[in-house]
């Protein structure tokens, strides 16, 4: 007999005889069961188009996907797909905070920033050099003739001293802070004991040192990177920085407090000079009926109108008084900027910390603060001592030998350890 008329005779069979007899119990529970399988069969049957009709929708989409990106130019799919990722780390990571994403958000600045500050580096220089210049060039050529002229033996001889005094040491350290290397990590393996690794240099990093970006390389104690200097402020030429700020300031602010009356007056006469030049195009007429006003002077020529004389303005007194105003905007206005640079350094100074350790310790104080701990800066030996340290001050004849004169003795350690037990304790009585 064929397989396939078996289940057609069953059925026939079943239900001649669920016709025929009377369903029990058990009957009744299988015809219910048929029936609910013929449900749903009749609803799988009905549910095959729809399914389907989402199979072939769910083709068009993946289809009109791979055409859009095959329609994307081969240049575009990497920064969309880079920008995704972005996006996606973002969102994904658990570290992730307001400062992580304002990071990401300012790198194309930083990024400028470090570009525009390594390629225009010896610009920065070169105005440095060119407007330091043009003061002293101004001092020597306009100024000090008036003062050998005109001041006392004492006010002379102190004008004369200090000047070439501050002169000096605005020279030296601006040298040796441009030229002096500020220190760099060793790149070879070596028993140094190390706080973190640089991912960038892939070498390991001793406590105080950070990478520069646009030095790209470590630096040891590393304050900032200069522009003003081409060159990073670290380990070995710090002291050179923050002297040359401190002797601008000082030469910028004898400047303005010295020339403060020179700049007054040469502010009048250039003043007075301008409202001569604007009587010069007429002069007052009277006499003439109704007829008042101001006419060319070559008009009442011979009528017997007089004009009143003026000392003549040269070209020379001109450029002299402006030279004189050009110095003191200049000086007054570098005296302030820098004055309030060199005062927040030494704020820094004080505390045994430079201008990264700032940030760094400021964010680990918050952080023992919410413990109810307090910090303390493991680099900081006392106010006194923080500033023997940075100067390289042993004995009292230090402060004159190498603060106040130019000295290029080198500070204390190699900027790679930090123990520096007798200065703890104050040995130097200075």
């Amino acid at each position: 007999m064929n397989q396939t008329a078996l289940p057609i005779i069953l059925c026939c069979s079943f239900n001649s005889q669920r016709d025929i007899s009377h369903p029990r119990a058990s009957d009744r529970q299988t015809a219910d069961e048929i029936k609910g399988s013929e449900r749903r069969s009749w609803a799988g049957v009905n549910m095959r188009p729809c399914s389907s009709v989402m199979h072939l929708l769910l083709r068009c989409l993946r289809g009109c996907g791979r055409h859009s990106r095959s329609r994307m130019p081969r240049r575009l799919r990497q920064p969309v797909s880079y920008i995704k990722l972005i996006f996606k780390s973002l969102y994904f990571n658990s570290l992730t905070n307001s400062e992580v994403v304002l990071d990401c958000v300012l790198e194309p600045v930083f990024w400028m920033v470090e570009v525009v500050t390594r390629w225009f580096g010896m610009v920065f220089v070169f105005l440095v050099v060119a407007l330091t210049s043009s003061v002293v060039f101004i001092a020597y050529f306009c100024l000090l003739p008036l003062v050998l002229y005109t001041y006392s033996p004492v006010w002379m001889m102190w004008h004369i001293c200090y000047g070439h005094w501050n002169l000096v040491m605005i020279v030296f350290h601006y040298y040796k802070a441009t030229n002096t290397p500020p220190g760099y990590p060793p790149k070879i393996k070596n028993d140094v004991p190390f706080v973190s690794f640089c991912k960038k240099c892939v070498i390991p990093k001793p406590a105080r040192s950070h990478h520069c970006g646009i030095c790209k390389t470590c630096i040891l104690k590393m304050d900032h990177h200069c522009p003003w200097l081409n060159n990073c402020v670290g380990h070995y030429n710090h002291r050179y920085f923050f002297s040359f700020c401190l002797y601008l300031t000082l030469g910028c602010m004898y400047c303005s407090i010295s020339g403060r009356y020179l700049f007054i007056d040469a502010y009048n006469a250039i003043d007075q000079f301008r409202h001569m030049e604007a009587e010069k195009q007429g002069v007052p007429v009277t006499g003439i009926g109704l007829l008042i006003g101001i006419v060319p002077s070559e008009g009442v020529a011979g009528k017997g109108v007089q004009e009143v004389s003026q000392p003549p303005y040269t070209y020379k007194d001109r450029m002299f008084h402006k030279s004189v105003i050009y110095m003191w905007v200049l000086t007054s206005t570098v005296a302030v900027a820098l004055g309030a640079l060199t005062l927040w350094h030494a704020v820094l100074i004080t505390r045994g910390e430079t201008s990264i350790e700032r940030h760094i310790n400021g964010k680990e104080a918050k952080r023992l603060a919410k413990r109810g701990r307090v910090y303390r800066n493991p680099f900081s030996y006392g106010k006194l001592n923080n500033w023997k340290v940075f100067f390289g001050v042993e004995k009292r004849s230090h402060w004159l030998t190498r603060v106040l004169l130019p000295s290029g003795h080198s500070p204390y350690g190699d900027g790679l350890t930090w123990d520096i037990y007798p200065l703890k304790k104050d040995m130097m009585p200075v």
